[in-house]
């Protein structure tokens, strides 16, 4: 069987007061997790296009970026699928955060205090240790 591979984008936002930009998201029959925003590159978008394009569909803020945060590589035993997820450091440049309603996914967007990710039920939980790492940074 072939494996398949996944890339995507994710965006870091941080504000002045130390919290990150968060969403609340899932299948809409599901329990909904927090999870940064991302998704995949549309035709020949890069990485970068794909996340600014990506944080605004989702939060409804334009962002710009700042810098690379690193690459996580995953892969699923079970669906034989490699992921490559880019985190970008971004910052917000314009519009204010807004829920879509009509997106069955999205539940909640919200700031979150990097201090606490760890209370917080993430869908990955690898990354609030990135998220913090790139604060110290």
């Amino acid at each position: 069987m072939e494996m398949s591979n996944w890339k995507g984008a994710a965006g870091i936002c941080i504000n002045d007061n130390r919290e990150v930009l968060m969403v609340l998201q899932g299948p809409p029959d599901e329990e909904k997790k927090w999870g940064l925003p991302s998704g995949p590159p549309e035709r020949d978008e890069t990485l970068e296009e794909s996340c600014v394009r990506e944080f605004s569909e989702v939060t409804g803020l334009a962002v710009r970026i700042l810098k690379s945060a690193g690459v996580k590589n995953d892969s699923f035993d079970n669906a034989d699928v490699s992921v490559e997820l880019h985190y970008f450091l971004v910052e917000v440049i314009g519009s204010e955060v807004t829920v879509l309603e009509d997106d069955p996914w999205i539940q909640e967007i919200a700031w979150q205090p990097v201090e606490k990710l760890e209370l917080i039920d993430l869908a990955d939980p690898e990354e609030a240790e990135l998220i913090k790492s790139v604060l110290k940074n």
